[in-house]
């Protein structure tokens, strides 16, 4: 019998990928600021600190993504059922009333990531991909746990104001979503050196969220 080619025992990209940022996942998930939240210890104001925080990111995410929609990369992946923004808006005008913009700032750690997303969208679809897959499988996965955190902590009501960022309405089988997204992954029509370049910007992008992570355990300390 003859050996298996190359192309037939590679791995699927989408398993190359999440196996190679693991531990910059895991990294961003440890965060003092993520685990004491996740563990109740942190009062509703950091929970809203955070959800602004993420206001920035997905405006940077989604804010040129009608542009991408026609890319060969990029484009397969712009799924009107992810938009975030709308629902991060209504979740913060509960959190924080009908002036919850007055003021608003990112934190310096968001502003450099919503920069670099803005930069891959305008000049490196693949990069963008890169974001847009660290992002919204996380929030298809682990942000339910957030949300079922914040709804217990909290008081919000089941998938009601506060934590509708997390809630995807229009995807009525998450499973089997992903399952299509990270078939998307799998047929990139990336050569390999782009496709480890797509590797270490994923492995970016976990570190500069968890970079807003750090900044925002530094705001609210467990001890405060």
């Amino acid at each position: 019998m003859d050996a298996p080619s190359p192309t037939q025992t590679a791995l699927p990209f989408s398993t190359v990928i999440r196996t190679a940022s693991h531990e910059q996942h895991t990294e961003a998930e440890n965060s003092s600021f993520m685990s004491d939240m996740l563990g109740g210890r942190l009062g509703v104001l950091a929970y809203r600190r955070y959800t602004e925080q993420l206001w920035f990111v997905y405006r940077a995410l989604e804010g040129t993504s009608h542009t991408l929609a026609d890319d060969p990369v990029a484009g397969p992946f712009i799924r009107p059922e992810l938009a975030r923004s709308a629902a991060l808006e209504r979740d913060l005008a509960h959190l924080g009333g009908p002036s919850w913009r007055t003021d608003l700032e990112p934190l310096p750690a968001t502003a450099a990531y919503a920069a670099r997303i803005a930069e891959c969208a305008r000049h490196w679809p693949a990069g963008y991909v890169a974001h847009h897959y660290t992002r919204y499988l996380g929030d298809l996965s682990g942000g339910q746990i957030i949300r079922g955190t914040a709804e217990k902590t909290w008081g919000f009501a089941r998938k009601g104001d506060g934590v509708r960022f997390y809630v995807f309405e229009s995807i009525g089988n998450p499973a089997a979503f992903k399952r299509e997204y990270r078939a998307l992954l799998d047929a990139l029509p990336l050569d390999d050196l782009e496709k480890q370049r797509v590797i270490e910007e994923c492995r970016h992008a976990f570190a500069l969220n968890t970079a807003v992570f750090r900044e925002l355990g530094e705001r609210f300390p467990l001890s405060a």
